[in-house]
Parts: structure tokens; C-alpha cells; sequence
């Protein structure tokens, strides 16, 4: 009968995370750059801007951890399970309760400084409903599925292995907050990030936090997406 396969050390740490940062950072400016100057943007050069970093920065986090260690699904604990997902759509469902006026407030509080960073390069844009749908599907799906395995998955990971789980839910909550680089928005993010975190501590999962973060991006996808479609009135 054949041994299992013995892990390999893994050689990566917060090092890795802050290349990936660097790339997010590097790609973000390199697209603001080329395409920014232009006036106002086409729907394609819109997403492009939105998607591209976070699609290149997470491509990097899963390479790291495969040339460096034993991968997403091992090193990241980037491996589905119906529980997992099932806490994260709790989790979700749950942190709503307190976001959702959390946000409310904060918009009251700050006026329209409150927009997202999404929300400010897509407002005002009209565009068809195919083109809205893949707004939908990048802020929905696309987005909270990198952003974690960045953030919940190579940070967390990180600072798990030299501080334990309750010092990366603190870390990974406050530099996903600060890492946006919408200061206007910061405080509402750690309220956005809290249950988001919680379910990747909880369900030791990654699948976990990715639902979780997806239930919370679920509403500002909806908006997003009628009023590009030109359904209902948009900022």
C-alpha cells in the first residue's frame, strides 16, 4: 500500500501577501493610467478596471502557494464543503442584519462620499442588460471569491501560523477595511468584514467566508445592476 504523500514545508509568509498587494496595487494604477485619461469610460474598460486587479492579485496568491507550498486547496484551505458553505450563507444572512443599517447610517452620516469605489466607476453609466449582468457577476461573484483568497486565505494563513486564528480574524479584518483605499468607507467596511471573517474562523474553510462575502455583496450587485440597466434611478 503506498504512503500518503508527506506536505512540503511551506516557504511563504506575509512576504507573499504583500507582493500580491503590490500587484493589486501595480495593475490597479496601470489600468487607472491608460485607460483613466480617456474621459468618460466604456462599459468593457469599466469592468476591466474593476475585475483585472483582484483576478491578477488572487492568480498570484494560488501560484505563491503552489510553488511555495501545497497549494490553494491545503495552504488556503480553498476546498468545498456543503457545511462550509452552509455557515457562510448564515454567516451572510446574519451580518446583514448589521450591515444593512450599519451602511444606512453611514451614508446618512458621510452623504455621497459613502459610494463605493465600484459604485463611483460605474455611476452614472447606462449600459445594456448583458453588460449589466456581468457587472452583476464580477461584484457578486467574482470580486468576494478573489478578495478572499487574498485576504481570508494568504493573510489569514499567514498570520494563523505565527499568532493563531483570533489574531488573523483582527489583522484580516482591518487591512480588508484599509486595503479598499476608500477611507470615506472604512469604518463601515470592518462592519462589513466582521462576519465575513467569522465564518472563515468558525468553518475553518475558505468556502465559508466566499459565500458569506458573497450574501453581502449581493444587494450593491442588485443595485448596481438595474441601474445600469437603467431599471431604476442610479447616483
Amino acid at each position: 500500500m503506498d504512503a500518503e504523500p508527506q506536505l512540503r514545508p511551506r516557504r511563504w509568509g506575509l512576504g507573499a501577501f504583500l507582493l500580491v498587494e503590490m500587484v493589486f496595487l501595480a495593475s490597479s494604477l496601470l489600468l487607472g493610467f491608460l485607460l483613466g485619461g480617456q474621459g468618460s469610460l466604456a462599459i468593457s474598460q469599466a469592468v476591466l478596471i474593476v475585475a483585472a486587479p483582484t483576478l491578477l492579485a488572487a492568480g498570484a496568491a494560488i501560484l505563491i502557494t503552489t510553488v511555495r507550498g501545497n497549494g490553494p486547496r491545503i495552504d488556503l484551505k480553498l476546498r468545498w464543503s456543503r457545511r462550509s458553505a452552509g455557515l457562510g450563507l448564515l454567516f451572510g444572512v446574519v451580518g446583514l442584519l448589521f450591515t444593512l443599517p450599519a451602511a444606512l447610517l453611514w451614508v446618512w452620516i458621510v452623504g455621497e462620499d459613502a459610494n463605493s469605489a465600484a459604485g463611483a466607476v460605474f455611476g452614472g453609466t447606462r449600459s445594456t442588460w448583458a453588460w449589466a449582468v456581468v457587472v452583476f457577476v464580477v461584484i457578486v461573484f467574482v470580486a468576494p471569491f478573489c478578495e478572499e483568497i487574498v485576504y481570508r486565505g494568504l493573510l489569514w494563513g499567514a498570520v494563523d501560523r505565527r499568532w493563531g486564528r483570533w489574531v488573523a480574524l483582527a489583522v484580516t479584518t482591518v487591512v480588508f477595511a484599509i486595503a479598499h483605499l476608500e477611507w470615506t468607507r472604512a469604518p463601515l467596511l470592518l462592519v462589513v468584514a466582521l462576519p465575513i471573517g467569522l465564518a472563515r474562523l468558525y468553518a475553518d474553510n475558505l468556502t465559508a467566508s466566499i459565500v458569506a462575502h458573497q450574501v453581502t455583496n449581493l444587494l450593491p450587485g442588485l443595485v448596481l445592476m438595474f441601474g445600469l440597466a437603467g431599471a431604476i434611478p442610479q447616483a
